[in-house]
């Protein structure tokens, strides 16, 4: 005897999502923590950190997608691994081109971030990805203003990563399945 499942059942949610988003909160908490400590001037530390960063996110972005085949996730890595090169070369000219660069990567990414997220509602736990997508456009917005601040600071860029970290882990403990 087989049994079918309804139509409208939410799909099974791969435990691979679930590991990634729990992967992604560590990373984000720890990323931030040392960002938080190096924050106060563009140093070794601070730089190699600032491009691991979207780094990492295309490294997630690769695996999410091999697990979901959601193909919006391309736009992601590519967007991703700009915001890589873009940031390299920013460190050069400091602070301020670095917070624009990220600013840019934030909103584009948040944007992207929101589609996916809306796309995969059926799969539970993604209100918090929905308002981590929203919040990140506006951070980004928020980042290139402070480029033109008189001392800008990366410190607000380790609070945006704790947010987002934060937000991996409800929707991980939120997902169905």
């Amino acid at each position: 005897m087989t049994t079918a499942t309804s139509p409208s059942a939410a799909p099974a949610v791969p435990a691979t999502l679930r590991r990634l988003y729990l992967v992604r909160f560590g990373f984000a908490l720890v990323w931030a923590l040392l960002l938080l400590v190096s924050a106060s001037k563009l140093g070794p530390l601070s730089v190699t950190l600032l491009v691991l960063y979207p780094l990492f996110d295309v490294a997630a972005a690769v695996v999410d997608l091999r697990s979901s085949k959601n193909q919006v996730l391309l736009a992601n890595i590519v967007i991703s691994a700009l915001a890589t090169v873009g940031l390299a070369i920013a460190a050069a000219s400091g602070i301020p081109a670095v917070l624009r660069v990220w600013g840019a990567w934030a909103i584009v990414a948040g944007l992207v971030q929101l589609v996916v997220a809306v796309r995969r509602r059926a799969l539970g736990g993604q209100w918090p990805m929905i308002l981590s997508g929203g919040i990140s456009v506006l951070a980004g917005s928020s980042f290139a203003l402070m480029a033109s601040a008189d001392d800008p600071s990366l410190a607000n860029v380790g609070g945006y990563a704790i947010l987002g970290g934060i937000f991996f882990l409800v929707s991980a403990l939120r997902l169905r399945g």
